[in-house]
């Protein structure tokens, strides 16, 4: 039989999605991106536009098969636990989806549809292990679920539960096992990443220490930690092991205190910024990428301003930029003096026009200097590969995937660096 595994949303449903695609590969069923018996779709839910992405994909996929086994997980079911399809066969939310494989054969056998919910997340962590990822240079690591923030805003921590913590001993062996099948780069991904071992007595710069002991191990990237998780403790890591790539993703969300203190966000941007400070004093090439909310209830065009200035002080090498997204069952929901659409769109266009400004800035500092590209896609000649601080490099030479090669960087297209590989023996720098 064909199965399809369809993912939407953040890394953590990437690697989740990648674990049950792994479990029927090596059951023998034959996987497929096409028209297909078997349909596991991972649904998200951070934003309303998400829901409405996640019903389409099972409406389309209902549509092409109306004969397939169709599963739905993840974070929309959680959220509307009352969703309900007559031709869906089996709907789960973030628990069991270890256990999909286990529930298709039962349905395979019995024709009999589930819905499994359940009133609560005080669950222990559930282990997933790959020792792959299809398509992929680097690998994910899951490390934690859950969040505990509360976020005026956000959905997760009804969809994703309390925070929970991976085995340490279960994510090296799982790192060594990628490491020995030829990754060079992992990426911890989680809900709350930076918020790992809180509730096993150990803490995330411990874990990274562990990991950095790795041999064959080249680069260790995080893929997002909030600012309040940047201790004493992290910057000493950061500062002595260098496998941990020049680059973090640290939300800020909004650069005005006000807005802030109505997100229920846990610092203010003097914290931020004096953080920031420290960071660069420890790696001055850094790559500091974020995620910015426009239009949030309330938010006034001054406070927009402040965001906007407070952006461009901190010159991120990107912004990520989302307009507010009213989510049902949340705080901000229900909060008076909600944003129109138009001034949304304005302040999003005006914050990503920054973001372009910041990255062109922070890309031409690396003109006439030497990179390390890890080499992922070749095509036409053309190679093509990130940085350590996550700078998309061009070359024009065909090279090997899953390499790492010194690189000369000669130019910048648009939001690319274009180089030529460096034979040279001292290095002007390396990243």
């Amino acid at each position: 039989m064909k199965v399809r595994v369809i993912n939407l949303g953040c890394k953590v449903n990437a690697y989740e999605s990648e674990y049950v695609l792994s479990l029927f590969k090596n059951r023998g069923y034959e996987i497929t991106d096409s028209l297909s018996d078997i349909y596991i779709i991972n649904t998200c839910s951070v934003t309303n536009q998400s829901d409405a992405k996640s019903r389409k994909v099972i409406n389309h996929v209902l549509r092409e098969n109306k004969d397939a086994i169709v599963v739905v997980m993840g974070c929309m079911i959680e959220a509307h636990k009352d969703y309900d399809n007559k031709d869906v066969s089996i709907i789960i939310g973030n628990k069991d989806k270890s256990k999909v494989l286990e529930l298709v054969e039962d349905y395979i056998k019995n024709h009999e549809k589930k819905k499994l919910l359940y009133k609560d997340f005080d669950l222990e962590f559930e282990d997933m292990f790959i020792s792959n990822m299809e398509s992929h240079t680097r690998a994910f690591v899951k490390i934690q679920d859950g969040c505990e923030n509360f976020c005026s805003y956000c959905i997760i921590p009804y969809t994703r539960g309390k925070q929970r913590s991976k085995d340490k001993d279960v994510i090296l062996k799982e790192i060594n096992t990628l490491v020995k099948n030829n990754y060079k780069e992992i990426v911890l991904t989680g809900i709350h990443t930076g918020h790992y071992g809180s509730d096993i007595e150990t803490t995330f710069p411990s874990l990274l220490k562990e990991i950095t002991k790795i041999k064959g191990l080249e680069r260790l990237r995080i893929s997002s930690i909030e600012i309040t998780e940047l201790n004493d403790d992290f910057l000493e890591v950061l500062r002595s092991e260098d496998k941990i790539v020049s680059h973090l993703h640290i939300p800020l969300q909004a650069g005005s205190d006000k807005v802030l203190k109505d997100m229920n966000r846990k610092y203010l941007t003097p914290y931020f910024r004096d953080k920031l400070k420290v960071i660069r004093s420890i790696r001055p090439d850094i790559s500091i990428s974020t995620d910015i909310i426009v239009g949030f209830p309330g938010e006034t065009e001054e406070e927009f301003q402040e965001t906007l200035e407070f952006a461009r002080e901190m010159e991120f090498s990107k912004i990520h930029v989302f307009p507010y997204s009213a989510r049902e069952g949340t705080k901000a929901a229900v909060m008076p003096n909600q944003i129109p659409e138009y001034i949304k769109k304005e302040r999003v266009k005006k914050l990503i026009e920054l973001s372009n400004e910041l990255e062109s800035k922070y890309l031409d500092k690396f003109i006439g200097k030497t990179v390390e590209v890890l080499i992922e896609t070749v095509k036409d000649n053309i190679s093509v590969g990130h940085t350590g601080n996550y700078l998309k490099v061009l070359i024009d030479k065909e090279l090997k995937p899953n390499t790492l090669v010194k690189v000369k960087i000669e130019s910048r297209i648009d939001n690319s660096l274009k180089g030529s590989v460096c034979e040279c023996v001292k290095q002007e720098m390396t990243i």
